[in-house]
């Protein structure tokens, strides 16, 4: 264990070294760029979907997608209206890093875009731990998942800069309490901004979108 310490710390020091590369590269473009994260099955395709066309007239939006396999999430937001959308296999690994998005932005020609979406792999644990050079990192969390996960995720929680709470349609089904939920994400992250909605019925989504496009609006 003495020596594992300090390979770990080497890797993510030279990750965050990356990180800052690509923020540089996405300041000098003018891009705004978002870190999607949630548990698999959440709904963070399903809000790349509902904010796309939201933003159809208002920025041009490229999304990267990580997952392990396959390219459908990729496919999904092109047919969703992203103007560019690019697929990362990670061939296992649980997480994107700075070196994979690098590669990412190395096929993108930032200035025709203000915003650039990234979809991480579907994990609550290791991508808390892996900076990509994004502006603010998204928690999407979902009702089926339960109330007890800020209790059991800590890290991921106290990291991000936005929380989705998705598939609110489902509260009235599913033994989910929002205080119980709340008051364990506040005590991780007091000024957390947090935005109940449903990808499925579209209530809540304004006020996500509305964040967005002013972030976008105060990049570009």
């Amino acid at each position: 264990m003495t020596q594992r310490i300090p390979v770990v710390e080497n890797i993510l020091n030279a990750n965050d070294r990356l990180a800052e590369e690509n923020r540089a590269r996405l300041d000098a473009a003018g891009v705004f760029a978002v870190n999607i994260m949630a548990s698999p099955g959440a709904g963070k395709t399903s809000l790349i979907e509902q904010t796309l066309p939201h933003l159809a007239d208002l920025a041009r939006v490229a999304v990267v997608d990580g997952d392990i396999a396959t390219s459908i999430d990729a496919d999904r937001a092109a047919a969703a209206g992203a103007q560019a959308a690019i697929q990362i296999n990670t061939g296992g690994e649980c997480h994107l890093d700075a070196v994979m998005l690098h590669g990412a932005l190395n096929q993108l020609d930032l200035t025709h875009f203000d915003l650039l979406i990234v979809e991480n792999v579907g994990n609550l644990v290791c991508p808390a731990s892996f900076k990509l050079g994004t502006h603010k990192s998204i928690l999407v969390a979902s009702v089926p998942e339960g109330d007890d996960k800020p209790y059991k995720y800590p890290g991921m929680y106290r990291g991000v800069d936005a929380l989705v709470v998705n598939k609110i349609d489902l509260l009235p089904y599913i033994n989910f309490r929002m205080d119980f939920f709340t008051s364990g994400v506040q005590a991780l992250n007091p000024n957390l901004i947090t935005f109940p909605l449903s990808c499925r019925t579209g209530e809540g989504i304004d006020a996500w979108i509305d964040w967005l496009i002013q972030n976008v609006k105060r990049k570009t």
